[in-house]
């Protein structure tokens, strides 16, 4: 299962990180190291923090856009210090439940945590993509972590938990995030179509229902009876607009 989780860094302006970041990786168990635009990278400040997970850090794969990283996932969890705006917060995990989700998933496909850039951490548009918000109690005076030292009490966590065994299978089979994408788009277009959303001031209607499908988090089965109601909504729009025309 430990396989199947994979750890994502955006936009890493110090090599150092991704060095000690695979070097934590690799304590807990760890492999799939995936990177998101780094500022530098490969870079010897990164070999010398890595240390003995060289494996890891040469193994990495560098990716433009978190869209890509996430293809493949099933369940995506956003590392935040706090929730960016109250009107769309996203359901909250603690460190100890973010593992128990992960490793769950993880016994269906590719699940994984993402942390965001040193100073900023995760846009709220990175946000939007997660399913899930998890963060590390902490000093709520000083909650400031180092980006490495989050991925090693993260990864602990999901190693702790894996060695319990008692983690039932899924019942459900869930989409990848390929698919849920092609989704969104569909469904984008098709309120387009219908008028739903104006073209040229689409507002926040597509962030709230990224919000609502993510936290629902439909089925595979769900998301293509979907899919087949937004072909027929286009159909049938297509069909009055022919009527309609002199």
């Amino acid at each position: 299962m430990l396989d199947s989780i994979r750890i994502i860094l955006i936009n890493t302006f110090h090599p150092g990180n991704i060095g000690s970041a695979a070097r934590a990786m690799k304590t807990m168990g760890l492999s799939d190291l995936c990177l998101v635009t780094p500022r530098t990278f490969p870079a010897p400040q990164a070999d010398a923090m890595a240390a003995g997970a060289l494996d890891v850090l040469t193994s990495a794969r560098v990716f433009s856009s978190l869209d890509e990283a996430i293809a493949d996932c099933s369940l995506v969890v956003g590392t935040s210090a706090r929730t960016r705006t109250h009107s769309f917060s996203r359901p909250m995990l603690s460190a100890e439940q973010c593992a128990a989700q992960l490793l769950s998933g993880a016994q269906q496909s590719r699940v994984a945590l993402v942390f965001g850039q040193e100073t900023m951490g995760l846009t709220n548009s990175e946000l939007e993509k997660c399913h899930f918000h998890t963060c590390i109690d902490a000093n709520p005076e000083y909650p400031v972590l180092n980006v490495a030292s989050a991925i090693q009490i993260l990864c602990y966590e999901v190693f702790k938990a894996s060695r319990q065994n008692n983690h039932p299978e899924p019942e459900q089979e869930y989409p990848l995030n390929r698919e849920l994408e092609q989704f969104y788009q569909h469904l984008e277009t098709t309120l387009m179509d219908i008028d739903f959303i104006v073209r040229q001031h689409p507002g926040l209607v597509m962030t709230r229902l990224r919000r609502l499908f993510n936290r629902t988090r439909p089925e595979a089965k769900e998301l293509n009876m979907l899919r087949g109601i937004l072909g027929a909504a286009q159909k049938a729009a297509k069909g009055a607009a022919s009527k309609n025309s002199p």
